[in-house]
C-alpha cells in the first residue's frame, strides 16, 4: 500500500510504484480535474500541486510521491471561491474547457510564488501549458485580476 494526502485526504492505494499519479487519481480514486493531454509533461493538463508545487501528473510516479501533499483542483479551498477561480469565470476564460484546470492549478502556483506578475512572468510560467482553443489573452488578463484581487484582500 503506497500511503498519500490528496486533497487534505489520508489515502491508501495498492498500485504498482510506477504508475503515474495521473492514472492513481483518476482510476482509483475517481479525481478528474487532472485530463490527460500528452503523456510526457508537455501540455500541462494534468497539472497538480505536490507540496504546494505545479507538477505534471503524468510523469510523476506514485511511489516517488509517497508520504507527500497532493492538491487537484477539487481539493481547492471551497469555503469561499479561489480568487483565480473567479477570474477565470468573469474573464470567460475557457472555450473547450480541457486545459482550463491544469492552466488554474498553474496559475495559483505563479500568484504563490509572484503576487504582482508582470506579462512577461505570466507568459515564461505559463508557457508549459497549451491551450488548444488560443485563449492566451483571456488567461493573462485572468490572472492579472487574480492578483490584484489577492493584493485588494491583503
Amino acid at each position: 500500500m503506497i500511503e498519500l494526502t490528496v486533497d487534505g485526504i489520508n489515502r491508501s492505494v495498492d498500485v504498482v510504484p510506477e504508475m503515474p499519479l495521473l492514472w492513481v487519481l483518476r482510476d482509483e480514486l475517481g479525481i478528474t480535474s487532472a485530463k490527460y493531454g500528452c503523456g510526457v509533461a508537455q501540455c500541462g493538463a494534468c497539472t497538480v500541486h505536490i507540496d504546494g508545487k505545479a507538477v505534471r501528473s503524468c510523469q510523476a510516479h506514485i511511489g516517488e510521491v509517497a508520504g507527500k501533499s497532493i492538491v487537484t483542483l477539487e481539493g481547492i479551498d471551497k469555503k469561499e471561491q479561489h480568487p483565480v477561480v473567479q477570474a477565470w469565470i468573469e474573464h470567460q476564460v475557457p472555450q473547450c474547457g480541457y486545459c482550463q484546470t491544469g492552466q488554474i492549478m498553474q496559475a495559483i502556483s505563479l500568484l504563490t510564488k509572484i503576487s504582482k506578475p508582470t506579462d512577461e512572468q505570466i507568459n515564461q510560467v505559463m508557457s508549459g501549458n497549451l491551450c488548444r482553443c488560443g485563449t492566451y489573452p483571456r488567461i493573462r488578463a485572468a490572472i492579472h485580476a487574480a492578483a490584484a484581487k489577492k493584493m485588494a484582500e491583503k
